[in-house]
């Protein structure tokens, strides 16, 4: 077995900090992400976080390691081409319920479906956060917003349900109020080999006042402390379901399988970027520079 050797955690101190709103989930996730990579001993140089556009896809620019800020709902399809360039990178993607449930959802299929050797952490607050409090993919029926001051009459998108069928082969859900578990739900999806979810119910204190910490504080419950076997598909399907008076945290689906980059082709010589161009380093740097 390998040895890890761990890194502190300010190794991934970013040298802009935070500005989300104070209370905000999203710090929980940020520090949950830095503990974890040091707890899995990766280099900043071989860490690559990417996002798309909302409050929590600031991210990448608040960790020490390669970031990249895309276009809204864009995350997973970047962070694709990345990692398939550079297969020795461990990639991770981040950011919001809107982000990646709503203009997203085409690409957070076929990444899960393709079984994609990348971590997704969401940071699903149930709300539109950074727009000011219009409804998201998965609000609640009911939850009355800027955008359904009526209340919300669509049914809510269940992500673990989407991911265990899609072909996710990694499907947790953590909460920034049990940060310990956090933690270990991140670290576990960036170690497993293929498509990891991880859906982080993050509270927004602004503009979602149904789905509070205290909300969850009296919901939530631990998989880990009921013995919970997460290589079933069927009970883990029908566990996704489980929302209301108690809400499970935890891997809710783990199993191994092929992942693309197994059996694609291409990739069985190595990364692409330590395979020969078929051009001189200097066309290659010429053309850099006429891009850059």
């Amino acid at each position: 077995m390998e040895t890890v050797t761990q890194l502190p955690v300010e190794t991934y101190k970013g040298s802009v900090d935070p500005d989300w709103c104070p209370g905000c989930g999203d710090y929980g996730v940020l520090r949950s992400l830095q503990t974890a990579a040091g707890n899995l001993g990766i280099n900043p140089k071989d860490l690559l976080v990417v996002s798309g556009i909302g409050c929590s896809s600031n991210l990448p620019g608040f960790i020490h390691a390669y970031g990249i800020h895309s276009l809204h709902g864009r995350a997973i399809a970047v962070a694709t081409g990345a990692h398939l360039a550079n297969t020795d990178l461990k990639v991770v993607i981040t950011g919001g319920d809107g982000d990646g449930y709503g203009i997203g959802v085409g690409h957070f299929i076929h990444a899960m479906r393709r079984n994609l050797d990348v971590t997704y952490i969401v940071m699903d607050n149930q709300i539109y956060g950074l727009t000011t409090g219009q409804t998201s993919p998965t609000t609640t029926r009911g939850h009355k917003t800027k955008s359904t001051p009526q209340g919300n009459v669509e049914v809510p998108l269940n992500p673990l349900a989407l991911a265990i069928t899609a072909g996710a082969t990694y499907v947790a859900r953590g909460y920034t109020g049990e940060q310990k578990q956090l933690v270990e739900l991140i670290a576990g999806g960036i170690a497993h080999r293929g498509f990891s979810l991880i859906d982080v119910y993050s509270p927004c204190v602004t503009y979602n006042k149904v789905n509070t910490y205290s909300f969850f504080k009296e919901r939530v419950y631990k998989l880990e402390d009921e013995g919970w076997d997460s290589s079933d598909f069927s009970k883990s399907l029908q566990k996704s379901f489980e929302w209301g008076d108690r809400i499970p945290l935890g891997v809710v689906y783990k199993v191994k399988q092929t992942t693309y980059e197994d059996v694609e082709p291409v990739l069985q010589k190595g990364p692409l970027i330590k395979q020969p161009l078929g051009i001189s380093k200097e066309t290659m740097a010429a053309f850099v520079n006429e891009m850059v």
